[in-house]
């Protein structure tokens, strides 16, 4: 597990080797990973997870093991200190937020309230 704690979201080994996968297989080379929360679902806040060529102004970035994160600075602070993590399964599987400031979550984990 990635243990970095200057950083505001941390991912495990597993998310490390699917987004590196994800990259790859998209042919997707110098892509970061965005890592964000809106408004909305059924919780209040959604979790967005997609890839982004482009660092904003208003975004913190750094790189883990060769991944570029990249997180809007409203973001930052409901996310920090949340890993991510990577689970595949044969009912499916996908990225999970562990995100410690969450203080529920709905049923299907897509949406928290801070």
């Amino acid at each position: 597990m990635e243990t970095t704690t200057s950083h505001p979201v941390t991912l495990t080994e597993n998310a490390i080797k699917e987004v590196k996968k994800l990259l790859e297989t998209n042919n997707m080379t110098g892509a970061g990973l965005r890592v964000g929360v809106t408004g909305g679902g059924c919780a209040g806040f959604t979790y967005v997870l997609n890839f982004d060529n482009e660092v904003k102004s208003d975004d913190q970035s750094y790189e883990v093991e060769g991944i570029k994160v990249i997180i809007d600075i409203k973001s930052a602070l409901y996310l920090y200190g949340t890993t991510i993590d990577y689970s595949a399964g044969l009912t499916g599987g996908g990225f999970k937020f562990i995100n410690p400031h969450a203080k529920d979550s709905c049923g299907c984990g897509s949406s928290f309230t801070a």
